[in-house]
């Protein structure tokens, strides 16, 4: 029997994901979900947020790959076939979120909104730029793409403390973890960047509580999980001034609708959920090495843990 891979995704490229995989996966056909002529012959899945029921159709799993590094649309759910899960992992994803972190952060160490608000309205603005290490970060959540972003930020010279679940020891990053630390941690981020993975103990952990303990008129960046934040305490601190900008990139509900009131803050800049995205050319090779992995007996890389969520 042919083993088939099945590609399910409404936001990645079906024809550059296949033209990447054929020469490495020979002898496996590769068809999108609407083209599937025997489940049967289903043993692999490349996907990113299905449809709930989707895996029932296909008796014969062995793997099911995530389209990206964030697996809550996986995990959180009853329908999963008993097969291993891996998510990309790849360089250029770590390279392209700290992009955007560090555009997001600079945003605001360098006071660029000020001076947009000034130029809409043609007044000539002086700010005085400051040092780097004079701005204390706060980069919540450690993993694969937040202690990338947080070396990145220390690399540039900025006041780095980083806090995770467990323990991290991060060159340049003051590292604290554990939730007695946390309140402490959001307390000393005069820029606080939310990375985090969306677990049933990340789920709203940022509340209105904890959003007060962030220094009056911090900024805010969020490239995780919109349910991370409870979205309406951010958007009443953004309106209040507890909060004073916010790049936001991920939401409780996407895309964002277009009656939300955070559209229309002049201190909030609204990304659709791009920080960081698989890219083909660079992820391929990783989900045909899986692949051939189990075929050889091997453990797969990159495997995904359903009962901790990441």
């Amino acid at each position: 029997m042919t083993s088939t891979l099945v590609f399910q995704s409404q936001f990645d490229s079906f024809t550059e994901w296949r033209a990447l995989l054929a020469p490495l996966l020979p002898g496996v056909h590769i068809c999108r979900d609407d083209e599937i002529e025997d489940p049967d012959s289903v043993h692999y899945v490349l996907t990113w947020k299905p449809p709930h029921g989707f895996f029932a159709r296909f008796p014969n799993l062995k793997l099911l790959v995530n389209l990206g590094a964030g697996v809550d649309a996986l995990v959180e759910r009853d329908d999963l076939p008993a097969v291993p899960i891996t998510r990309v992992s790849d360089p250029d994803m770590g390279r392209m979120m700290a992009s955007y972190v560090l555009f997001a952060v600079l945003r605001y160490a360098r006071d660029i909104p000020a001076f947009e608000r000034a130029q809409r309205e043609h007044r000539w603005h002086y700010l005085h730029p400051r040092l780097p290490a004079s701005v204390r970060v706060g980069v919540l959540g450690l993993g694969e793409l937040g202690s990338y972003a947080a070396l990145e930020l220390a690399r540039q010279g900025f006041d780095v403390r980083g806090w995770s679940r467990s323990p991290k020891q991060l060159d340049g990053v003051s590292c604290v973890n554990g939730m007695d630390s946390l309140d402490g941690f959001l307390g000393g981020s005069n820029i606080l960047v939310v990375m985090l993975p969306l677990t049933e103990q990340t789920r709203g952990l940022l509340d209105a509580e904890r959003l007060a303990l962030l220094p009056k008129g911090a900024c805010f960046i969020n490239v995780s999980r919109g349910a991370v934040v409870d979205q309406q305490a951010l958007t009443d601190a953004l309106i209040s001034g507890q909060i004073g900008e916010a790049t936001l990139d991920v939401f409780d509900r996407e895309p964002l609708p277009p009656e939300d009131p955070l559209w229309a803050l002049d201190n909030v800049l609204i990304t659709p959920h791009l920080a960081s995205i698989a890219i083909p050319a660079s992820a391929a090779r990783q989900v045909a090495d899986n692949i051939l992995r189990l075929g050889r007996g091997e453990a797969v890389l990159h495997q995904v843990d359903p009962a901790r969520g990441y």
